[in-house]
């Protein structure tokens, strides 16, 4: 009986020690198994039904709020006053993507073309599209600014065309008119006499080139050759490089397209990618741990140096001419007009640019950009891109128009392009990268407790049936001889 209680006690031994080794082993090959998962998951490959879903075809509801500055005093603006500006807003439009022309290449890239459609949500939006706001006609005082150099009676002229078509120096337009276009006889004219000076040949609006287009042939690497590769940009209308900035550094196309990044991600790597609408690259930094409905996440945001000059910070010197901090001159890339793009309300700019404009508030919560992005997989589980549209402008002797206007960064409207991962989408992602992961990793170690609880329990056992034995048989012993004995005697 003792006998079998050893051998038992020896086989729970074997067993405690072989589940405590494969928890063991599991410490170091679950991440291997989980990591390979990863790759083989968030490589583009159509095989891969979540991540090429997610990648092709935007899943989740994406929404661009617009948020206007309505002119208070454009009388007194033009009496060279500073101008007073009201937020209206936000007037929301639901973002339908979908990418066309997929087509894979040998060396492990896909190229495609992302086409977009807007489609106004009034249940979303405070207000709507027939409101009507005051904002600055470009088409008058951003040309006045680029015109400023032509001989005086040249301006002469163009100040009097402008009276010919009945161009003021303020508009008065719906929100409709103002976003996605309008008609102008002033346009049909500069597009019949001087083709190319105008970024559309129809309406001109300030998103009429953003509806119903494209964001040009994107050519990215599928990962299939190098994982840390996935998403980033080969090239962007067959270009390597840019030509709009004054330094090759600043010229670089780096990072991805802007929806999905390389996974494996730490706290020290920065989130880059290429935005046409900016035309330039831009940088995002890590902030802050986070949690979302369960989901682990890094928060990346603008660091103060994305918008800051050249004296402030010497490797933006490429995107010169600059102005004040805050501000990135586009107008290389958006024909010659004096257009700035910055942060809302002047968020991380300068603070003289708040002294010129009267009714800007900026706060880090309302105004700060950023992207919440799972590490493990490099996909955004909230995106929220804040920018805002600035007109230069400024008094131009000889163009009657822009009256005695003060030197000042307009601002004329900023606008969040957001989005955030819900639904049965969340869940599948929440079920196949967040729970199954972590129910091996519980697993390893619960696979470690038990092999060590069932050893030494085993062992315990194992050692008092040991120590019994030796009195079961001496005992045993003397209970045999005594018959002997008794034979003996008799």
């Amino acid at each position: 009986m003792a006998v079998n209680k050893s051998k038992v006690s020896a086989g729970f031994i074997v067993v405690g020690v072989l589940t405590a080794f494969f928890g063991i082993v599991l410490v170091f090959v679950g991440p291997v198994i989980i990591d390979d998962q990863v790759v083989k998951n968030t490589i583009i490959d159509p095989k891969n039904d979540l991540s090429y879903t997610m990648w092709k075809d935007l899943p989740v509801p994406f929404f661009m709020s617009v948020y206007f500055f309505h002119v208070l005093n454009p009388e007194e603006i033009l009496n060279g006053e500073k101008p007073m500006v009201e937020q209206r807003g936000p007037y929301v439009y639901r973002k339908q993507c979908r990418k066309e022309n997929i087509t894979f290449h040998p060396n492990s890239t896909v190229s495609y073309r992302e086409y977009r459609r807007y489609f106004f949500e009034p249940s979303m939006s405070i207000g709507d599209e027939s409101d009507v706001i005051t904002i600055p006609n470009m088409l008058v005082l951003g040309a006045a600014v680029m015109l400023e150099d032509l001989p005086y009676a040249l301006r002469l002229l163009i100040s009097a065309t402008f009276k010919t078509f009945k161009e003021g120096p303020f508009l008065n337009k719906t929100v409709e008119e103002l976003m996605w276009g309008y008609d102008s006889k002033l346009v049909e004219f500069l597009n019949k006499y001087l083709p190319g000076m105008l970024p559309s040949t129809g309406k001109f609006g300030l998103f009429a080139e953003f509806n119903n287009s494209n964001t040009g042939l994107f050519t990215i690497h599928t990962g299939r050759d190098n994982i840390k590769n996935v998403h980033k940009v080969d090239s962007w209308n067959g270009l390597t490089e840019l030509s709009y900035w004054r330094t090759p550094q600043c010229n670089m196309i780096n990072g991805t397209a802007g929806q999905l990044w390389p996974p494996f991600m730490t706290k020290e790597t920065t989130l880059t990618f290429y935005s046409p609408d900016a035309c330039r690259s831009l940088e995002l930094v890590y902030q802050r741990p986070g949690v979302m409905k369960g989901i682990p996440l890094y928060r990346y945001v603008a660091p103060k140096t994305m918008f800051a000059n050249g004296t402030d910070y010497p490797p933006n010197e490429g995107f010169c001419p600059c102005r004040q901090s805050g501000l990135l001159n586009v107008s290389s890339c958006r024909h010659n007009s004096p257009v700035f793009i910055s942060h809302p309300h002047f968020f991380n700019a300068d603070p003289v640019l708040l002294d010129y404009v009267l009714g800007l508030h900026p706060t880090e919560e309302e105004h700060g950009l950023f992207i919440d992005i799972h590490p493990l997989t490099g996909v955004p589980l909230n995106v929220s891109i804040r920018l805002q549209l600035n007109l230069y402008m400024k008094r131009i002797s000889g163009i009657t128009e822009t009256g005695k206007i003060s030197e000042v960064v307009m601002p004329m409207l900023w606008f969040e392009e957001n989005g955030y991962i819900d639904g049965p989408i969340l869940t599948t992602f929440h079920t196949s990268l967040v729970i199954l992961p972590a129910v091996m990793e519980y697993m390893q170690y619960i696979f470690i407790a038990l092999g060590l609880l069932t050893t030494i329990v085993a062992a315990l056992v194992y050692y008092k049936v040991k120590r019994k034995t030796p009195r079961e048989n001496t005992s045993t012993s003397t209970h045999e001889r005594t018959p002997l004995l008794q034979d003996e005697q008799h």
